[in-house]
């Protein structure tokens, strides 16, 4: 910086507090009044904005940007949690912007896991134990319970709220203002309170250029799963028989439906 405020080799700002245990990689610039705390691992090319504060046991992959006032790898917020060693892993190049946090997991699963090439807009919140796909953006103010799982490609608009142990499938999309408290299949929209299901993520699948047979597939087998008589369990057992060649993405969905235990949103 012009005025001498960072140190030459290690781009710390003089302002910043960094734990001895922390390792920085190579190319890490950790900006003015940041906190970087015991047991953190900061990959190449990291960039942690102003007040950023990385509290501990927290590994960052490389090249990813932490903005002003976010605060990664905090205690888990559940009364349950004992102190035990737990972790916060984030992948590489993943964006998170300001005033985010991010908290470490709990002894149930052991690490909170965002993947990598995310966007986490600000004022989000990932909480203990969840599992956060590739490829995911998280919009402003997105807030979670514990141990929620979200799949690669997933976009949640901003203002949703949802519940502790909800999954949502990859390449589905979820509208602003939404309250997740069932599981939202692969490749479907899904919005409101209560949350119903939209068709499919058309547009996205076009986009990230699934093949028209492939997107055909999955329009049928959503019309079996939601737009027929059929109960969710028919609708397996039938779609078990009638997809035997319906591919990776037509498995995939059917699967998520299977092993979902809060119940899945229906139209």
């Amino acid at each position: 910086m012009a005025d001498g405020q960072w140190d030459a080799v290690a781009a710390v700002h003089a302002t910043a507090v960094v734990d001895a245990s922390a390792e920085l990689g190579t190319d890490v610039a950790i900006g003015p009044y940041c906190v970087v705390g015991p047991n953190v691992v900061l990959g190449d090319g990291c960039r942690l904005g102003p007040h950023a504060v990385i509290e501990r046991d927290t590994v960052l992959g490389h090249r990813c940007e932490v903005h002003a006032g976010a605060v990664l790898g905090g205690d888990p917020q559940d009364l349950k949690y004992r102190g035990e060693a737990s972790r916060l892993v984030v992948g590489e190049r993943t964006i998170i912007r300001e005033f985010v946090t991010l908290n470490r997991g709990t002894s149930a699963r052991g690490s909170t896991v965002i993947g990598s090439d995310c966007l986490i807009m600000a004022y989000t919140h990932v909480a203990h134990d969840c599992i956060i796909g590739n490829h995911v953006v998280l919009a402003n103010a997105v807030n979670m319970g514990g141990h929620v799982t979200i799949e690669d490609w997933v976009i949640v608009g901003g203002l949703t709220a949802i519940h502790q142990f909800a999954r949502i499938g990859r390449h589905a999309i979820v509208s602003g203002a939404s309250a997740v408290r069932k599981d939202i299949p692969p490749f479907c929209k899904a919005a409101g309170n209560p949350l119903r299901l939209f068709g499919l993520n058309s547009v996205g699948l076009q986009r990230r250029g699934f093949p028209d047979s492939v997107r055909k597939e999955l329009r049928r087998l959503y019309r079996l799963f939601f737009q027929s008589p059929l109960n969710i369990t028919q609708a397996i057992e039938t779609a078990r028989k009638e997809f035997t060649d319906g591919g990776a993405e037509v498995a995939a969905f059917i699967d998520f439906v299977e092993r979902s235990e809060r119940g899945i949103a229906i139209q």
